[in-house]
């Protein structure tokens, strides 16, 4: 499947926020949205006016790129979040929050989503005891998501550890650090999604 191999600090200029796809990078002086907070181009440095329809277009381009997701998988996500009950935007978020990677970055055993999802692609990530490794599995309350053993003692999952306990894990989640594993303990609910997201602007673009 297709998926981005530009460099990604260029997706975080463009955004004009830190969109931390590169993990410990982003916390140091090094980061590209510290050196150069325009947008990547000869035209970066331009401050357009943004229309209506260019501020729910960054939204959604925002959010795509912060989860990782394509265009066309990103849209099914906003159908499925369309049909079910409740909020649309908060329906969104809540698919997005409980895909495999996610989860495992968030319980801190990757740096960034996209090395959660590499984990997950080389069958380093259990659930319930089972493989998985579809990075778009969707974890549901009461499952348990674990490390096999064989990758427990590499360093980038040790150091991303550490790194996390400094950030927190979300409360929908409950950690056991010592034994790599957690627990989905519920839904993420609107409050517990801590990025800077204006989720209502995605629904407007996509209801024009």
């Amino acid at each position: 499947m297709a998926r981005y191999h530009e460099p990604v600090c260029r997706l975080c200029r463009r955004e004009g926020m830190k969109l931390f796809l590169k993990g410990e990078r982003c916390f140091k002086e090094k980061c590209a949205v510290e050196r150069r907070s325009y947008a990547p181009g000869q035209h970066g440095k331009r401050r357009n006016k943004m229309q209506p329809y260019g501020l729910q277009l960054r939204e959604k381009q925002k959010v795509r790129r912060v989860y990782g997701v394509l265009e066309r998988q990103f849209r099914r996500y906003f159908a499925e979040a369309n049909r079910q009950k409740g909020v649309t935007g908060e329906n969104l978020l809540r698919l997005l929050e409980t895909r495999l990677d996610n989860v495992v970055y968030s319980l801190g055993f990757a740096s960034s989503r996209s090395q959660a999802r590499q984990l997950v692609r080389h069958g380093h990530v259990t659930v319930d005891g089972r493989r998985v490794n579809l990075p778009s599995f969707r974890v549901k309350p009461g499952m348990e998501v674990a490390l096999k053993e064989d990758v427990r003692t590499n360093a980038f999952v040790v150091e991303a550890l550490e790194t996390a306990q400094g950030r927190g894990v979300p409360p929908w989640l409950e950690l056991d650090s010592a034994n790599f594993r957690g627990k989905v303990v519920a839904l993420p609910t609107r409050e517990d999604i801590r990025l800077p997201i204006q989720e209502q602007l995605i629904v407007e673009l996509y209801s024009r």
